[in-house]
C-alpha cells in the first residue's frame, strides 16, 4: 500500500481514468466491428462519419494512438469502397 497521501490520490485517479479509457476504447471497437459487419454500402456510408469522429476524438485525448486511428479510418474507408 502507498505511504504518501499524493500516491494514494494518484492511485484513485488512475483507477477512475483507466475505467473511463476502457469504456471509450471498447465503445470504439464495437463501432468499428459494427461498421465492418455491414454489407450495405448506403448504411456503411451513413455510419462512417460518426465512427471517424469517434476515432479522431479518442486519438486527440490519447486514448488510442493517432496512427492507430488513421490506420483504422483508412481500412474502414477501403472496406466501404469495396462494398457493392
Amino acid at each position: 500500500m502507498a505511504n504518501h497521501k499524493s500516491s494514494v490520490k494518484r492511485i484513485r485517479q488512475e483507477k477512475k481514468r483507466t475505467l473511463h479509457n476502457r469504456y471509450y476504447a471498447k465503445t470504439m471497437r464495437n463501432a468499428v466491428r459494427k461498421l465492418r459487419a455491414i454489407t450495405d454500402k448506403e448504411e456503411a456510408l451513413k455510419l462512417y462519419p460518426s465512427v471517424q469522429k469517434m476515432l479522431d476524438k479518442l486519438a486527440k485525448t490519447n486514448i488510442i494512438h493517432k496512427n492507430k486511428a488513421s490506420n483504422l479510418k483508412s481500412k474502414l474507408a477501403c472496406h466501404i469502397s469495396k462494398l457493392g
